[in-house]
């Protein structure tokens, strides 16, 4: 173990030492890559204890390998859990989660706007698994509460949502959930050390690794992080053992590597973001922008009191009016993305590189038009995952492909 005093030191110090150390066999400072699928013994009493975890080690990749290890101990000590639990991707950490905490006959409460893979869960893998789901505007304390019932085992939302940065009162819900019901927080859009979802009252965060904290864009990766009885259980029976779904040691390594800018990373995402988010809100072709860190945006108030340190997230959404230059939002939207240099069109978040897209036929996609406008996702709205490029010049560069439309 670290000869550090983790529980000592600021985060920036913490999310570099923790989970690592230099390595016995040759002093290597980086972890290394444990590329094998099966592990020796020396003995096969050894292996017989290892197999019955009665000693500690490691016997297969699937069930565990000392580089994914590094990466899981460094995610529970970011988080301020007893233990993570590691997978080859967010939805592979969603999928556990739910599989592991939900039978035929439970229910479950899932915010209206989640992102369209998890939607697709919840509104056709867990009905088919004989698992009731409720889909709730978690921002709406009474009506959660009004959607509870004997057999509800799991509250379920991302804060800020995706993709319309709803901001959800961790603590609240969880007062309201108590003991028996686990509040399971998708933290993605905004890990520490902008938030600390497990301080707040969840249970149990999850995050997508592919975005800000592996931060690089080369890597798959999901992570769940709770007490220690829930992630063992989740280990054993979904996401190594049984769905077999560990990430390789080599993204494990590339997710410490990148982790270890994260505070960084973090603090340039958001600042460049509320540069943007403001220049947006003043732009004249803008109908709205939803960005945390805005006064205008209705949670602002819960975000400055849940969110740390000033930062609100990387994540902007906004909507165009609905006659750009005689255009359409959508077509506008279009032309918009079309003119842009900087930020690449693609999906996901968290790179150093600017991202935009348009949730209604792409991330969103799979989520009916109803559902949609259900969870205010238009035709229109834009999505931004500001990178780490210089503000002005991101800026700049909206100002000409504005003026192209």
């Amino acid at each position: 173990m670290s000869k550090i005093d983790l529980k000592n030191v600021d985060f920036e110090t913490l999310i570099i030492h923790a989970g690592q150390e230099p390595d016995k066999a040759y002093g290597s400072l980086a972890t290394p890559i444990y590329q094998t699928s099966t592990f020796c013994f020396e003995t096969v009493e050894e292996g017989a204890a290892k197999f019955a975890n009665q000693i500690p080690g490691f016997v297969y990749s699937r069930g565990g390998n000392p580089t994914t290890r590094a990466f899981e101990l460094k995610c529970a000590a970011m988080e301020g859990g007893e233990d993570a639990v590691a997978a080859a991707s967010g939805m592979g950490a969603v999928g556990s989660v739910m599989t592991a905490f939900l039978h035929p006959g439970d229910h479950a409460i899932f915010d209206t706007a989640v992102y369209g893979g998890t939607n697709y869960v919840a509104t056709t893998n867990l009905p088919g698994m004989g698992v009731e789901v409720s889909r709730v505007d978690t921002g709406d304390l009474e009506a959660v509460k009004a959607a509870i019932r004997p057999n509800t085992k799991m509250i379920y939302f991302e804060t800020p949502n995706n993709p319309m940065m709803k901001v959800t009162d961790v603590r609240a819900i969880k007062d309201i959930a108590g003991a028996d019901i686990r509040v399971v927080v998708d933290g993605t859009f905004a890990p520490p050390p902008v938030q600390h979802v497990l301080q707040l009252g969840a249970d149990i965060v999850l995050h997508s690794i592919t975005k800000y904290i592996n931060g690089h864009g080369d890597a798959l990766g999901g992570v769940v992080i709770g007490r220690a009885d829930d992630i063992r259980l989740i280990r054993a029976n979904s996401v190594t053992k049984i769905n077999g779904c560990p990430p390789s040691p080599f993204n494990s390594y590339l997710v410490l590597r990148g982790m270890k800018t994260l505070a960084l990373r973090m603090k340039q995402h958001c600042a460049s973001a509320m540069e943007i988010a403001r220049y947006l809100e003043a732009n004249p072709y803008v109908k709205a922008v939803y960005y945390p860190g805005l006064e205008s945006h209705p949670q602002h108030e819960l975000a400055s009191r849940q969110m740390e340190n000033g930062m609100y997230g990387g994540m902007i959404s906004f909507e165009l009016k609905d006659d750009v230059k005689g255009l359409s939002s959508f077509e506008a939207g279009k032309k918009l993305l079309n003119s842009l240099k900087i930020p690449a069109i693609a999906v996901s978040l968290g790179d150093p590189d600017s991202l935009i897209e348009h949730p209604a036929s792409m991330t969103h996609a799979n989520v009916s038009p109803e559902d949609r406008l259900a969870a205010g996702i238009t035709d229109g709205l834009i999505r931004l995952s500001v990178g780490l490029e210089s503000a002005k010049d991101l800026i700049a560069d909206f100002e000409q492909a504005f003026a192209a439309i």
